[in-house]
């Protein structure tokens, strides 16, 4: 049968004549169109209940694979770095252990009263309190603060500010106050309480 005839017999075919228990006999182009739908839902539903969740399974594999390989990279950084690691780790300690001796015992306590005594006489200040308040305890150390009201020039109080950081000892000064005495404004009263630490060893 030749194209024209084919395509004859199909404008000729009525749609409603077609039997599914006589498909042998539909026309070659009809035939040629049913087969093209089956082989195409065939594909679709081939991709929708197979290759669907092959591909939402190959992005979740290849996100794992991405961890994976930051976490490796993470750990072989440690292990290449593990050396200078261990050698910073010593370090720290030798650090911390030079802090921890810089913070005074208890017996040392009235050492450190009589040094920021003489500080304060020694840049010419008129000393009036030192007052040692209660300790306050923290995770491996306690507070000492220790309230001092001291009295001279803005020059004196600046450099007996300068000294006490200057202390073997690590001392802190805080809440600072500065007040003037007298109408000339020359002599100045200075309240500041200053922290020291000590090391709760033990404890």
């Amino acid at each position: 049968m030749s194209l024209a005839d084919s395509l004859k017999s199909l404008n000729e075919f009525d749609l409603a004549d077609l039997d599914v228990n006589n498909a042998g006999i539909w026309p070659a182009p009809i035939k040629f169109i049913v087969v093209l739908i089956v082989f195409g839902l065939i594909l679709g539903g081939g991709y929708w209940f197979f290759v669907k969740d092959l591909y939402s399974q190959l992005d979740r594999v290849a996100q794992k694979e991405q961890e994976l390989k930051q976490q490796y990279e993470s750990k072989a950084y440690r292990v290449a770095n593990l050396d200078v690691f261990k050698s910073q780790m010593a370090e720290m300690e030798e650090t911390f252990a030079a802090l921890v001796q810089q913070l005074p015992s208890e017996t040392e306590v009235p050492g450190l009263l009589e040094d920021i005594t003489n500080t304060a006489l020694g840049n010419g200040l008129d000393l009036k309190a030192v007052k040692l308040q209660p300790e306050q305890r923290r995770d491996f150390y306690a507070e000492l603060p220790i309230n001092i009201q001291v009295s001279g020039s803005y020059h004196e109080l600046a450099s007996f500010v300068s000294s006490v950081a200057g202390l073997p000892r690590i001392v802190t000064l805080h809440d600072l106050t500065i007040k003037p005495i007298g109408g000339n404004g020359e002599n100045l009263d200075m309240q500041v309480t200053a922290r020291t630490y000590r090391y709760r060893a033990g404890e």
